[in-house]
């Protein structure tokens, strides 16, 4: 079964406030399996436009990185981080996995 993946591009406006998003999505994700393999490291924008942050977060399936997005405790974290930053958050199937 193929994993699942988020890749998140984000601009974040209050990084204090952002902290309680991130304390708030740890529930989710740990229920949900996921993984950070990319988490606002270096970066260089080859192509396109670039956000201050991105993230990319795997998950044993693509049906548990849909599950995660999609649970009211995902969506409380949400909640938190919508007012304070903008961006994408692109939820897509491994290959190969």
């Amino acid at each position: 079964m193929p994993k699942g993946y988020w890749v998140a591009n984000v601009d974040v406006r209050d990084p204090q406030a952002y902290e309680d998003y991130k304390a708030a999505n740890a529930a989710p994700f740990a229920q949900y399996g996921a993984r950070f393999v990319v988490r606002a490291g270096q970066q260089v924008a080859a192509e396109g436009d670039v956000h201050g942050r991105t993230v990319v977060i795997e998950f044993p399936s693509y049906a548990d990185a849909l599950a995660c997005y999609e649970s009211d405790a995902y969506q409380q974290a949400k909640a938190i981080r919508d007012p304070i930053s903008t961006g994408r958050v692109i939820i897509v199937e491994g290959y190969g996995d």
